[in-house]
C-alpha cells in the first residue's frame, strides 16, 4: 500500500487540498509508459515486460511441479494438481466433458496467465493489470478465435461448421433475421465481447484505485482532511479486496467462454 501512496504523490506533483492546485485527477495518461527501450518503431514498456514476466511465471510453476512428478505427490506437485484439478472440474468438464480433457493445458495456461496479469494490479511495484491495455486484451481474443474456428472448421468442415451455426428446427420465413445475427455472433461478437470484457473490467478497476489513492494523497493533511483522506484510505482498502476478487472472476469467465466455445465447435451447437 506505501506502493500507491508513493505513486499518488508522483502523480499529484505534491498537491493538497490547502495547496491552491486542483485534484491531480487520473485519466487515460496513467496507463501510459514511457519506453524501457526501442528498436526502430518498436517500445518495449512496462507492460509488456509484466506480460513476458507472467508467461515465465507460468512456465516456471508447472515446469516446477511436474519435472518430476510421482505418484504421491509433494510439495510443488501438490500446488500444481490442485491448480490442474480446478481448471479441469470448475472450466473445462461443466462445458466439454471428459472428451475435451486434451485442451487441458491451454485452458489452464490461458486461466493462469490472465490470471497472474489481473492480479498485479495489487503487487507493490508493479502496480498495473496488463489487460487494461487493450491490445493485450484483443491478443487473447484472437487467440481464442482462430483456436475455435480451426476445431470448428477441422471437426464440422468449412461448410458444416457455418452450417451449423443456424439452428435447423426454426421456421423458414425466421432465416432471414436469423443468419446474419447467428453470422455475427460466431464471427464478430463473440470475440469483440470477450476482449472487451476483460480490457473494461480491469480498466474500470485500475482507475477507481487510483482515483481513491489519489484522493488519499490529496486530502492528506493535518487540518479536517485528515478525516476525508482516512475515508478515502479506507475505500483504497475495499476497492483493492473488490479487485482481487474481480481479478480472478475475469480470469475464470474467460477461461469459461473459451472453454464454452472449443465445446460450440467440437460440436453443432444447435
Amino acid at each position: 500500500m506505501n506502493g500507491d501512496i508513493q505513486l499518488a504523490a508522483a502523480s499529484g506533483g505534491g498537491c493538497h487540498i490547502y495547496s491552491g492546485c486542483g485534484f491531480p485527477a487520473p485519466g487515460l495518461q496513467d496507463f501510459d509508459f514511457k519506453p524501457l527501450f526501442s528498436i526502430g518503431s518498436f517500445h518495449f514498456t512496462k507492460p509488456i515486460l509484466l506480460a513476458l514476466i507472467c508467461a515465465a511465471a507460468v512456465i516456471v510453476f508447472f515446469w516446477a511441479a511436474f519435472r518430476k512428478p510421482k505418484i504421491i505427490p509433494r510439495g510443488m506437485q501438490n500446488l500444481g494438481e490442485v491448480a490442474l484439478f480446478g481448471v479441469r472440474d470448475q472450466i473445462l468438464r461443466p462445458s466439454l466433458g471428459k472428451k475435451g480433457d486434451s485442451y487441458l493445458p491451454f485452458l489452464t495456461s490461458m486461466f493462469f496467465f490472465i490470471y497472474f496479469m489481473n492480479v498485479l494490479e495489487i503487487i507493490p511495484i508493479a502496480q498495473f493489470p496488463v489487460p487494461s491495455r487493450v491490445g493485450f486484451a484483443w491478443s487473447l481474443a484472437l487467440i481464442v478465435y482462430v483456436t475455435y474456428l480451426y476445431i470448428g472448421i477441422k471437426n464440422q468442415g468449412l461448410g458444416g461448421y457455418f452450417k451449423n451455426m443456424i439452428p435447423h428446427d426454426v421456421p423458414w420465413w425466421i432465416y432471414p433475421i436469423l443468419i446474419p445475427i447467428e453470422f455475427a455472433r460466431y464471427i464478430f461478437i463473440q470475440p469483440f465481447t470477450l476482449g472487451i470484457r476483460l480490457f473494461a473490467n480491469m480498466f474500470a478497476g485500475h482507475l477507481l484505485l487510483l482515483i481513491f489513492t489519489l484522493a488519499t494523497w490529496y486530502l492528506a493533511s493535518l487540518s479536517i482532511g485528515l478525516v476525508f483522506a482516512a475515508t478515502s484510505f479506507a475505500m483504497v482498502l475495499g476497492v483493492t479486496l473488490l479487485e482481487a476478487l474481480i481479478q480472478l472472476l475475469q480470469a475464470f469467465i474467460f477461461t469459461t467462454l473459451t472453454a464454452t466455445y472449443i465445446a460450440d465447435s467440437l460440436e453443432a451447437g444447435h
